[in-house]
C-alpha cells in the first residue's frame, strides 16, 4: 500500500507542476450525472457545452482515445478523451497523472457513440480531488466483514446493492413518518438523557452530568414515559423517531445504538393499535419494497394476509409442554436444559422470556402475539380479571418486530409493578425496569386510556432479509491495535 501511495504522490506532484490544484474548493459542474442523462437529447441536439463532475470508477482504452466512467452518487456517465479533441498537454496529463478513484470535472459536448452509449466528448478537464489510495478491486470489493465496517465508505461505494438498501432504509423511516402524520399523529422530541430508564428492559449506558454532578442514563426507549406525560398534557396522538442506546452484547442481530419509533394514541386500546399497525406494515411493504410478500430467515409471509392472534401461554404449552401459568422456576429451568437452551437469570420473568424465544423461531407470521403474562409486561393494562396483559407484538419470520399495549394508567397498580421491578434491579437484574416515581405522580393527576406501540430498524432488517449490523452505516467497532 505504501508503494501505491508513493506512486500517487508522484502523480499529485505532476498535477501541481502543470498548474492544477489537486484539492480545489470548487470545479465546473452544470448538473448532476442523473440530470445529464435526463437532459441528454436536448443538449446533444443543441451542441451546447456542459461540465460534469464525479469520481472515476473505470478507465479503458489506450493510445489516442480513452474512456472513463464517472460516478457522483446519483448516476454514472461516460467521458471520452480523444487526443485530437483535447489539448495535447491536457491529454498527456490525464494519461500520466489521473487514476481510478480520482474526482475530476470535464467540459465538452454530448454525443452518442457507435455502440449507442450516451457520452461527453471532453474538450477540457481539471482535477477535483486526487486520491492517494486505490479503490478496492471492482469485482471482489472488501470481503472481510471487519474491514468492510471500518471502511464503510468504500463498501458502500463499491456495492450498489448495499447503497440501494441504505436508500430504502431512509425511505422506510419517511414512509413511517408520513403514515403517522397522515393519521393525525404529532411528531415530538423527548429527552435522551434520563434519571431513570424506562419503556424497555435493557442495560443502559451511564454517563455523568458535570454541572448537576449527577449520574444519568442514555435512554433505552424513544421517550415512552415522556410521551405518556404528553397524553396527560392533552395531546391526542404523538410519535417520535430517534436513537436509543442499550449496553448489550454485539452480534449480527444486536447493536448498542439504533433507531426506534414509538407512538401513543389517547382513547385507544391495543385492539385499535393492532388494526393501525397492520395498515402501517402493509404501507411500508408496498411503498418501500414494492410488495407485501417476503421471504426472510427461511420463512415466507404476506403482510396483506389476515394476521392470526397467537396466545402467549398456549403457544409455549403447545411447543414445549410447559404451562407457564402454573410451572415453577425449577420446572422451567429443567425444560430449558432438556431443550439445550442457554438461559440467563433464574427469576420467573427471565425464564418465561427464554422459553418464548425458543418457541418464536417456528412462527412465520404475519401474526400478533397476545395475552402475555403481566410479569413480562410492567407497563401494560391487564385483561379484566386475569394475570394477562393487554399487549400485542407483530410476529414475522420467527421474531417479534414491534410491541404495543393498552397502557397502564392506574397509578396504584403502576407503583406496585415498579416496586416489583425494583426488587429485580436490587437483585442484580441489569435489564429490569427502574422505578420512576415522578411518572407515578403524573398518573395520579390522570392519563386517559392510551394505546402505545413501537418498533425499531430491526423491522427493516427483517423485511430486507439482512442482519441488523449489516444495515447500520457505521457500526461501532473496537479500535485497531497499533501495527495491525
Amino acid at each position: 500500500m505504501d508503494e501505491l501511495k508513493a506512486i500517487r504522490l508522484e502523480k499529485l506532484n505532476k498535477l501541481k507542476a502543470a498548474g492544477m490544484n489537486p484539492f480545489p474548493s470548487k470545479v465546473p459542474r452544470t448538473f448532476c450525472l442523473a440530470d445529464a442523462k435526463a437532459s441528454f437529447e436536448e443538449y446533444e441536439k443543441a451542441g451546447k457545452e456542459v461540465s460534469l463532475a464525479g469520481r472515476i470508477m473505470a478507465i479503458r482504452g489506450q493510445g489516442a482515445i480513452l474512456f472513463a466512467v464517472l460516478y457522483d452518487g446519483k448516476g454514472k456517465f461516460q467521458a471520452v478523451f480523444k487526443k485530437d479533441e483535447l489539448d495535447e498537454k491536457l491529454f498527456q496529463l490525464f494519461t500520466d497523472a489521473v487514476d481510478i478513484g480520482d474526482f475530476i470535472s470535464v467540459t465538452g459536448t454530448f454525443f452518442t457513440t457507435q455502440r449507442g452509449e450516451q457520452s461527453i466528448m471532453v474538450k477540457s478537464w481539471t482535477i477535483a480531488t486526487k486520491s492517494l489510495l486505490p479503490l478496492p478491486e471492482k469485482w471482489h470489493g472488501i470481503k472481510d466483514d471487519d474491514e468492510r465496517y471500518r471502511k464503510r465508505y468504500l463498501d458502500i461505494l463499491m456495492n450498489e446493492e448495499l447503497r440501494d438498501l441504505f436508500m430504502k432504509k431512509t425511505k422506510f423511516w419517511d414512509v413511517t413518518r408520513n403514515f403517522l402524520k397522515e393519521n393525525g399523529f404529532l411528531e415530538v422530541e423527548t429527552p435522551v438523557l434520563e434519571l431513570t430508564t424506562g419503556g424497555a428492559e435493557a442495560t443502559p449506558f451511564k454517563t455523568h452530568h458535570n454541572d448537576y454532578d449527577l449520574d444519568v442514563y442514555l435512554r433505552i426507549s424513544v421517550g415512552e414515559l415522556w410521551q405518556k406525560r404528553l397524553m396527560a398534557a392533552g395531546f391526542p396522538k404523538t410519535f417520535e423517531i430517534g436513537k436509543v442506546f442499550r449496553n448489550e452484547g454485539t452480534s449480527p442481530e444486536h447493536a448498542q445504538e439504533f433507531t426506534n419509533m414509538e407512538f401513543y394514541w389517547s382513547f385507544a386500546d391495543y385492539e385499535d393499535g393492532m388494526k393501525l399497525v397492520r395498515e402501517m406494515y402493509i404501507k411500508i411493504g408496498q411503498d418501500v419494497f414494492g410488495t407485501t410478500k417476503f421471504t426472510t430467515r427461511g420463512h415466507s409471509f404476506d403482510l396483506a394476509d389476515t394476521w392470526a392472534k397467537i396466545d402467549f401461554t398456549e403457544e409455549i404449552l403447545k411447543q414445549t409442554g410447559v404451562d407457564i401459568s402454573k410451572a415453577s422456576e425449577k420446572e422451567m429451568m429443567k425444560k430449558l436444559q432438556e431443550l439445550k437452551v442457554t438461559y440467563e437469570g433464574e427469576n420467573k420473568e427471565r425464564l418465561i422470556d427464554t422459553l418464548w424465544k425458543y418457541c418464536r423461531k417456528n412462527i412465520a407470521g404475519p401474526a400478533f402475539l397476545t395475552n402475555h403474562p403481566l410479569i413480562v409486561s410492567p407497563l401494560a393494562k391487564s385483561v379484566d380479571g386475569k394475570q394477562l396483559a393487554q399487549m400485542f407484538q407483530p410476529i414475522i419470520a420467527g421474531s417479534e418486530v414491534g410491541r404495543g399495549y393498552s397502557e397502564l394508567n392506574d397509578p396504584i397498580d403502576q407503583k406496585e409493578r415498579f416496586d416489583a421491578q425494583q426488587k429485580l434491579v436490587d437483585g442484580g437484574d441489569t435489564e429490569a425496569m427502574m422505578a420512576d416515581h415522578e411518572f407515578v405522580e403524573m398518573l395520579e393527576h390522570g392519563m386517559p386510556p392510551t394505546c402505545g406501540f413501537g418498533f425499531g430498524e430491526r423491522l427493516f432488517a427483517f423485511l430486507a432479509d439482512k442482519p441488523l449490523r449489516e444495515l447500520q452505516m457505521f457500526p461501532l467497532m473496537r479500535p485497531k491495535k497499533e501495527g495491525k
